[in-house]
């Protein structure tokens, strides 16, 4: 390997591995929160959280750490009947991965509008049980849009032009696995839509909860200065802005990583001009950037995480 080639490599590297770290770190101290609580049970907003890491990890695991060991210089290979099934995997758990980001952002804004706000056991449990059918929604849907992934995609040998590229999934052949469509008609609709409904519409979406949060959190902090009082509405409203402005926060390391690799695939589909090599390594770190550093914000946004994980590293 080039020099060059050695220090893309460690740096994507220490974002694949810091990403699976931080994840499995995120997950873990939830769970091992929520064992020492009375109920049990994870709460609504650290229900969406783990399922948003979970997403993360596996594309990590099965997504990432494969690109990285090819940048080593490794050469790995799938049949063509596993390269549908990895296919389908990788565009699975992004396009979960996005949604759930949206999840997380939308109940957030919807807690902190909420004029009344109930408190309670029961609140929670039925709260609880909204997410988990949503949460449902979104693994099966976008599993069920994945399905194409297991009739258009074969394994090809060697060197392999790519004439199109699908976001979702990989933007280069990974494990010799590529997209085929019977025309370029239908491989432009499929990359389109997929570009359309798993990038575009959870992306407008985000930043529309994220500017009602914005509202919604001026309009507290004007209803609490002019009050005067300290209610328990108030210490729960409290949470709730440093929740939101963590989350705000994964929403805008997800547009910035969004925006730089859409940028960089859509020029390569469209124009495939001399600045389509820097583009696409520009892509190709930008893919991994969100997996990589949302846990850092997590934990250092996160009260809770933030004390358990000191207390983890000074014990």
């Amino acid at each position: 390997m080039s020099k060059v080639l050695t220090v893309e490599a460690i740096l994507f590297g220490l974002l694949v591995f810091s990403g699976i770290l931080g994840n499995i770190l995120v997950i873990y101290v939830v769970f091992q929160s929520v064992t020492k609580t009375p109920p049990r049970r994870l709460p609504p907003s650290d229900l969406i959280l783990v399922h948003l890491c979970l997403a993360n990890l596996l594309s990590s695991l099965f997504r990432t750490v494969p690109i990285f060991v090819s940048d080593l210089g490794l050469d790995l290979s799938l049949s063509s009947g596993w390269c549908r099934v990895f296919m389908l995997l990788w565009v699975w758990w992004r396009a979960v991965g996005c949604w759930v980001t949206l999840t997380l952002s939308a109940f957030q804004c919807t807690t902190l509008r909420r004029q009344n706000v109930a408190f309670g056991p029961l609140t929670v449990q039925r709260e609880r049980r909204r997410l988990w059918v949503v949460l449902g929604v979104v693994w099966g849907a976008n599993l069920a849009f994945s399905v194409p992934a297991l009739v258009y995609s074969t394994h090809v040998k060697g060197n392999a032009t790519v004439e199109l590229m699908v976001i979702s999934s990989t933007t280069r052949p990974l494990l010799g696995c590529v997209w085929e469509f019977p025309s370029e008609e239908q491989g432009t609709v499929f990359a389109s839509t997929s570009l359309a409904v798993n990038e575009v519409l959870p992306l407008v979406l985000m930043v529309c909860t994220n500017v009602a949060t914005l509202h919604a959190l001026a309009k507290h902090i004007r209803a609490v200065a002019s009050g005067g009082t300290h209610t328990e509405l108030d210490k729960h409203l409290s949470s709730e802005r440093k929740a939101a402005q963590v989350i705000m926060s994964l929403v805008l390391l997800f547009v910035v990583c969004w925006v730089l690799q859409v940028a960089a695939v859509t020029y390569y589909n469209h124009n495939r001009g001399h600045h389509a090599e820097g583009l696409l390594t520009v892509s190709h770190f930008s893919s991994s950037l969100f997996v990589g550093f949302s846990p850092l914000v997590v934990a250092l946004g996160h009260g809770k995480l933030r004390r358990k994980i000191t207390s983890m590293m000074l014990g």
